[in-house]
């Protein structure tokens, strides 16, 4: 029987117009399937890459590139220089983790997307939401004969190359995911980064037991140059994370560790190596714009050092992500219409190296300050500065009259602590810049990638669609 209100007008429109968005999505899928059909081809009619070069930047969303861009930028010019993560954009990428913990991830779950090609729970190390191991494409890539290795400035336990390396159903246990490097089998041939606080410890000396497994160790920069070729080698220089950029003694240390990497790795089967810039997303959580660009400017010199390589090695591919962005950071705050990284430029300590360096001193002086920070304070600046130590005893003494429950939930004020966040509010107030949040954000972040096959990579990605192409192109 003929029904005037299921066939009315206005429910005709509205069942054309559906019908009109389901085919222009199936068009678009389709689109997609011919999009990756005809880059499959392109795979299996010019081979594979023999090196793939997987770099994470910790917590780098997109306002960090484009901060990047003016923190480089010669201001005697009138152009604004191209730096060199413009010259290979390819689109944007998507971080959610899996729907148990909502939209915004942490680096375990960001990381464990990216090698395994698999959502999972925050915290999860290359484990499924129900914890079950993954496949990770370093493993994949280490069965297929190829070398493997890892360069990070974290320790190398850390949620991200742990999650390449490891399995584990949280990132908190570091010294079982420092344990797992010997007792699941040796996975890599080169691991560079921190850790000595987990890998020599009272219980155990896991450096001694990749010596026994063959490996050649060393603990500083200055060893790398002198490696043995052929041999696998574990390179650990700090107690936990590398020191800041800022604070290291070669500021540009990840384009030197991945060097001496690639050197290690280069044989006829090729290699995969991991490179992580881990502490964009430290700078972010500190709030902490001064430390951020100067760890930006580490990451932007190794990827120029990896152009080099990948011209004299064509059959290499790079590709360079974040897992998720951090902070919450923006250029510009305050309803001004500037961003001024003039200061930024030109600082050479950390703002917790320069508070350490004011309390150890009997006397604030202005000029010592300002030689510290390598930019002038003026009146006001300094004056906030003078006030520090007095907050810092009202602070204390407010400390001491809580009860010791009360205590046990609160940390006890640190004067360093005082000082460097008054360092971190100059820093802002002069740079005009913006934060927030202290954690993760959910936006999706940039995708760069250059090389044999990083076409590949172009356009709006998932997370996840990384790691299976880098499975394909390792012939999975």
């Amino acid at each position: 029987m003929y029904n005037s209100k299921l066939f009315s007008p206005k429910l005709s429109t509205t069942l054309l117009s559906t019908f009109a968005l389901l085919s222009c999505v199936g068009l678009a899928t389709n689109n997609a399937f011919a999009a990756n059909s005809e880059q499959n081809a392109q795979v299996s009619q010019q081979g594979l890459p023999k090196n793939i070069i997987m770099v994470v930047a910790d917590g780098m969303g997109p306002a960090y590139t484009s901060a990047y861009r003016y923190f480089n930028d010669d201001p005697s010019t009138a152009e604004i220089e191209q730096t060199v993560f413009e010259r290979h954009l390819k689109g944007l990428s998507s971080t959610y983790p899996a729907p148990v913990s909502g939209y915004v991830t942490d680096s375990a779950a960001g990381a464990t997307a990216l090698a395994t090609g698999v959502k999972s729970y925050n915290g999860a190390i290359s484990v499924d939401v129900n914890k079950k191991p993954l496949l990770t494409v370093l493993e994949w890539a280490k069965q297929q004969g190829k070398k493997t290795g890892v360069v990070v400035t974290s320790r190398i336990n850390h949620a991200t190359p742990a999650s390449y390396l490891s399995h584990n159903e949280s990132r908190r246990n570091y010294d079982e995911l420092a344990n797992s490097y010997i007792d699941n089998g040796i996975k890599a041939d080169v691991y560079f980064g921190g850790g000595w606080t987990n890998y020599i410890r009272d219980d155990r000396n896991i450096v001694n037991e990749f010596k026994q497994a063959g490996f050649q160790y060393i603990d500083s920069y200055s060893q790398l140059a002198g490696l043995e070729n052929d041999k696998p080698v574990l390179g650990l220089f700090a107690d936990f994370g590398l020191p800041w950029a800022l604070d290291d003694s070669n500021k540009h240390r990840l384009a030197m560790m991945t060097k001496a990497a690639t050197g290690q790795l280069k044989n006829d089967a090729g290699f995969f190596m991991l490179v992580e810039a881990s502490q964009i997303d430290w700078g972010g959580h500190d709030n902490n714009i001064a430390t951020a660009m100067h760890e930006m400017d580490d990451l932007a010199k190794l990827m120029e050092y990896l152009e080099v390589f990948v011209e004299k090695n064509p059959d290499t591919l790079v590709v360079l992500t974040a897992d998720h962005s951090t902070g919450g950071f923006t250029l510009a705050a305050n309803k001004e219409y500037r961003w001024d990284p003039e200061v930024l430029r030109t600082m050479v300590h950390s703002p917790a190296t320069i508070a350490k360096k004011i309390i150890a001193k009997d006397q604030l002086n202005h000029k010592e300050i300002n030689q510290w920070l390598n930019f002038e304070l003026n009146t006001e600046e300094f004056q906030h500065i003078t006030e520090i130590d007095s907050s810092h005893q009202q602070a204390k003494a407010q400390y001491l009259l809580l009860s010791a429950t009360e205590k046990t939930e609160k940390k006890a004020p640190e004067l360093k602590e005082f000082y460097r966040r008054a360092i971190l509010a100059i820093i802002d107030k002069r740079t005009n810049t913006g934060w927030t949040t202290s954690g993760h954000t959910g936006i999706d972040v940039p995708v760069f990638a250059f090389g044999k096959h990083s076409e590949q990579f172009s356009g709006q990605l998932d997370n996840t669609d990384i790691a299976k192409k880098i499975f394909t192109l390792l012939g999975k």
